[in-house]
């Protein structure tokens, strides 16, 4: 079928059919690809793992992303933390649903990238959310970087997990649906471990480090602690750009520029 004959079956389909319409979905899916941001990399900061551990983590990671950016274009997410586990225990404990812990998550999430973008204005690198995301084009062409909350907005609407109340989709999630969404070329995740291990590293003294695992693989495993958030993996299963992510250690100097550059210096997830 030509691109016009292609064309002009989904218009039909989308004229005439219900949206739930299977042959409709695939005919949608069926279209073509168009990358917005196919330069850019998408790097998330971790909240309990680096922006809570205050100036001795933070600094080294400031001035490392204000480096990189000469080189490369970056959008920073930024996660929520500890502060966040703290309002999910009370906002819990007081019996409010998903919807509203999402709520509160994103604020905390929303005043790291506020910090985050306090340290980096020296550098030109503004913090965008929202509406602000269509001027993205012309914040990376001027400074090179933008920083951006990592939570999703969902807000009432977060989906709801099959058990408990806790959001599912968190700021892992946020920060690749971002990359996915833009087509960017790469999604890091700064962490304060060197990858992804077998258990915990900072509980289990048995935990090995995975260099590289396919996300099948790694769903297959049930690992009882993953460095990312599980969503994660299927939202990487159905990807059509970013189609493996990386997990560096942040408290590392250098390995931000090197995984960058393209180099394996953590541990990658592939949905090969």
């Amino acid at each position: 079928m030509t691109d016009v004959a292609s064309r002009a079956s989904l218009e039909s389909l989308l004229m005439n059919r219900s949206l739930s319409d299977v042959e409709l979905m695939r005919a949608s899916g069926g279209a073509p690809d168009y990358a917005i941001l196919p330069e850019v990399s998408v790097l998330k900061i971790g909240g309990q793992s680096l922006i809570d551990r205050g100036r001795a983590a933070v600094y080294p990671v400031v001035e490392e992303l204000a480096a990189v950016k000469r080189s490369h274009q970056i959008l920073i997410g930024t996660g929520a933390g500890t502060r966040a586990r703290h309002v999910y225990a009370l906002a819990a404990e007081l019996g409010l649903p998903t919807g509203v812990l999402t709520d509160v998550g994103a604020a905390v999430a929303d005043q790291n990238a506020q910090m985050l973008g306090y340290l980096m204005a020296r550098h030109g690198v503004p913090v965008v959310g929202g509406s602000a995301f269509g001027a993205l084009p012309l914040y990376l062409a001027g400074c090179g970087a933008a920083i951006f909350s990592g939570m999703p907005p969902y807000d009432m609407w977060q989906r709801v997990p099959t058990e408990g109340v806790i959001p599912p989709y968190r700021t892992d999630a946020g920060c690749y649906l971002v990359a996915e969404v833009y087509g960017c070329r790469n999604m890091i995740f700064v962490k304060d471990e060197d990858g992804l291990y077998t258990a915990n590293p900072k509980t289990d003294p048995r935990a090995t480090l995975i260099p590289e695992i396919t996300v099948e693989e790694l769903i297959a495993r049930d690992l009882p602690d993953l460095i990312i958030e599980r969503p994660v993996l299927e939202l990487m299963r159905r990807a059509r750009y970013v189609r493996s992510v990386q997990v560096i250690n942040g408290l590392r100097p250098g390995l931000i520029r090197r995984a960058l550059a393209g180099e394996h210096v953590g541990t990658i997830i592939s949905a090969a």
